[in-house]
C-alpha cells in the first residue's frame, strides 16, 4: 500500500478574512481540521471501531508556522497525514498551498488517544498501534 497524505481544497471566501484582507491566522485552524476529517475519513473502519471503543483522538498541541497569506478567491490546498506515533501521542502534519504552489501554512498538531469514560489518555497499543504506523510519512512526502 502506497501512503500519501491526503488532500482537503478549499477556496479562500471574504469571511475568512480579516480587516487586513488575508485570512484571519484563526481561520488556518480550521483549514487544518478540514484537512484532518479528509484524513480521518478515508479511514472510517478505524474512527468506527475506536469510537465504539470508548476512545477519540484529542488534539494536545499545535505549532503553527505562517509562511505566506492567502487572500480572498485563492484555491488552496491542505496536506494532512501522520508522521510519527508514540506510546501515548502521535504527531500530525499539515502543510497548505495556494494553487500557485506557495506554502501557506504549515503546522505539527500532536493528539492523543483519549479513553472518554476515564476522561484521560490512553497507550496507543497493539493493533491501533500498527495501523498508525503503517500510515506514517515524512515530511518530505508533504509537497502538491
Amino acid at each position: 500500500m502506497t501512503v500519501s497524505p491526503s488532500r482537503a481544497q478549499l477556496r479562500v471566501r471574504g469571511y475568512h478574512l480579516d480587516g487586513y484582507g488575508h485570512v484571519n491566522n484563526a481561520r488556518y485552524l480550521e483549514f487544518m481540521e478540514e484537512g484532518r476529517w479528509a484524513f480521518f475519513d478515508e479511514y472510517p473502519a478505524m474512527i468506527g471501531e475506536l469510537h465504539q471503543a470508548g476512545r477519540a483522538f484529542v488534539v494536545v498541541n499545535l505549532n503553527i508556522d505562517y509562511r505566506a497569506a492567502a487572500v480572498q478567491g485563492d484555491d488552496l490546498t491542505i496536506l494532512t497525514g501522520i508522521v510519527e506515533v508514540g506510546e501515548r501521542r502521535a504527531l500530525c502534519h499539515h502543510r497548505i498551498y495556494r494553487s500557485d504552489g506557495v506554502l501557506v501554512a504549515q503546522a505539527d498538531l500532536t493528539f492523543v488517544l483519549l479513553d472518554m469514560r476515564a476522561n484521560k489518555a490512553s497507550v496507543i497499543e497493539n493493533e491501533l498501534a500498527e495501523r498508525l504506523n503503517a500510515l506514517l510519512l515524512t515530511k518530505e512526502q508533504f509537497t502538491p
